[in-house]
């Protein structure tokens, strides 16, 4: 039994997967969902002509019959007529009147012939060829018997004889005088006719039906062939093969759409192609005014530093203040340099990972001690979560730092002062961090916008922390980097949270993250950017 319902079990997956792979076909083929289309329709409407015309032979053939048969009653009334009228009626002269009726059926017996005296109730009438009174139905000899002299009635029925077979068969009677006359026309032959004749219609149907597919596929395969390698030919230019161009066959509907893709193929080349140079003639720009101003910078850098240490010197207050002003701004201008040669490098693909292995708590706990001080001056208090076991993953201590550094000023700045939690965590093939604040959050499309490079949520907002507007850009080709994640989530009102995931080895594949990116207990729908290596 049990052997039955595995093998049963068996075979009903296979038949679903069967079924689903059918239906995956056919939703990836228009070529297939046309032909299935119009064999399902063709089949319909053969199956409904088929039947109709099965049925119209049917009752021409039969109403051919039918009048062939009264005709050969009326002759048979006829010699009933002139064979029994005036004279008495006995068995002998009724078996020689059935015997003439009979052999003009011929010698195949085209029909039999059965008569009654309907005033002989002692008797069942006589018959030709052993044929049993039975094969009368009662209600044709009711109503041959309640109608007026030489009506006739047909009606059809089954013929059986006394030694042999039953068989179809038409009847039809009439009434001269005191007897009844009946004629039997076996249908055996019409039947089979018939059902030679259904067949082979439905034969021809069938292969109709086959050539209306083959039919259907040539005919699409002439309008899909060319769709085919439209879309893959745009597949191909989505990738980044911007020579790729269709083939123009003709001048129509196909052709133009060749010869539109090839124009777009073209000028799209085109525009990325200016796109690119001037891309890298603003690399090149950025990278040369940043190293050009790198030595004015040190000389500014130099007399900034002395007027900074004697301002208390100075007689006039502004003075002093101007110099911490200066030393102030030149801080972040040094930043903002170190920033754009940075970003310059990553433009370049000439940023270079010097990976070790570390302990990833020990990270965290760097840099929150280097955000620490201004952390309570904007009154937020950082909390860790930390596991208690080492997350050592291969990783590049300056590029990490870095990141944990941008993340933890920016959960500062947009903290409003409240608390902000820093997770750590990690699993057999990633370590992750999350910087979590409860600040003003991100609205509804910042979450695409917040790594772009200058961007700012609130343009109006006082930037306190002295930042460049390059650290979430930056962090994130580290991440990049690393073949790891930065992805970000956040709610108008009820913060944000930033989640760095990296492989625990230098170069593997990153398939999720330890950490959720949405914090628990955190509502609404979440807005977030999924920013992986590569991408």
């Amino acid at each position: 039994m049990n052997a039955v319902k595995r093998s049963a079990r068996r075979a009903l997956a296979s038949s679903r997967r069967l079924l689903r792979a059918v239906y995956v076909r056919q939703r990836r083929s228009i070529q297939l969902r046309v032909v299935t289309s119009t064999l399902c329709i063709s089949a319909v409407v053969v199956a409904i002509l088929g039947a109709f015309l099965t049925q119209q032979m049917s009752n021409a053939l039969m109403s051919g019959k039918v009048k062939a048969a009264q005709l050969q009653l009326d002759e048979g009334l006829s010699t009933v007529r002139g064979q029994l009228a005036d004279q008495p009626e006995t068995g002998d002269r009724l078996n020689s009147v059935i015997n003439t009726l009979k052999e003009r059926s011929g010698p195949s017996g085209l029909y039999e012939v059965y008569i009654r005296d309907v005033h002989d109730q002692s008797l069942d009438g006589y018959s030709s060829n052993e044929l049993r009174a039975e094969s009368i139905p009662q209600r044709l000899r009711d109503e041959l018997g309640n109608a007026p002299p030489d009506t006739t009635a047909y009606t059809f029925g089954r013929l059986t004889y006394n030694g042999r077979a039953s068989e179809p068969g038409l009847i039809v009677g009439g009434k001269s005088g005191q007897f009844e006359l009946y004629y039997l026309f076996p249908l055996t032959e019409d039947q089979h006719t018939l059902t030679i004749v259904s067949r082979s219609l439905w034969g021809v149907g069938v292969v109709l039906l086959l050539l209306l597919a083959a039919i259907a596929s040539l005919v699409t395969r002439q309008v899909v062939i060319p769709v085919r390698l439209a879309a893959q030919g745009a597949q191909r230019l989505a990738a980044g093969r911007l020579e790729e161009r269709m083939r123009v066959r003709g001048e129509d509907d196909l052709a133009r759409l060749a010869r539109s893709f090839n124009e777009m193929a073209a000028n799209l080349q085109e525009k990325i192609g200016e796109l690119e140079d001037l891309s890298q003639l603003q690399r090149q720009f950025v990278s040369d005014v940043s190293h050009e101003l790198r030595t004015p910078l040190t000389t500014i850098r130099i007399a900034a530093d002395m007027l900074y240490e004697y301002r208390e010197h100075f007689g006039d207050p502004a003075v002093g203040r101007s110099a911490e002003l200066l030393q102030s701004q030149l801080e972040r201008f040094e930043a903002l340099l170190a920033d754009l040669l940075e970003i310059s490098r990553h433009d370049a693909g000439a940023a270079t990972l010097d990976a070790e292995s570390l302990d990833m708590r020990d990270l965290v706990l760097r840099a929150v001690g280097d955000i620490q001080n201004l952390a309570e001056r904007k009154g937020s208090k950082v909390l860790l979560q930390l596991p208690g076991e080492p997350c050592m993953a291969e990783v590049d201590r300056r590029r990490v730092e870095r990141i944990m550094r941008n993340l933890l000023v920016n959960a500062v700045e947009h903290g409003e002062g409240e608390d902000i939690v820093v997770s750590v965590a990690a699993d057999r093939d990633a370590v992750a961090v999350a910087v979590r604040d409860h600040g003003v959050g991100l609205k509804a499309g910042e979450g695409q916008m917040v790594f772009d490079r200058f961007w700012r949520a609130d343009p109006a907002r006082a930037r306190t922390t002295g930042g460049t507007g390059l650290g979430l850009s930056i962090s994130r080709e580290d991440a990049q980097l690393h073949g790891g994640w930065l992805q970000a989530w956040g709610e108008p009102g009820a913060g944000s949270q930033f989640r760095l995931s990296l492989p625990r080895v230098a170069g593997a594949e990153l398939r999720g993250s330890p950490l959720p990116l949405v914090p628990p207990g955190a509502g609404g729908r979440p807005l977030f950017a999924e920013l992986e290596a590569g991408e």
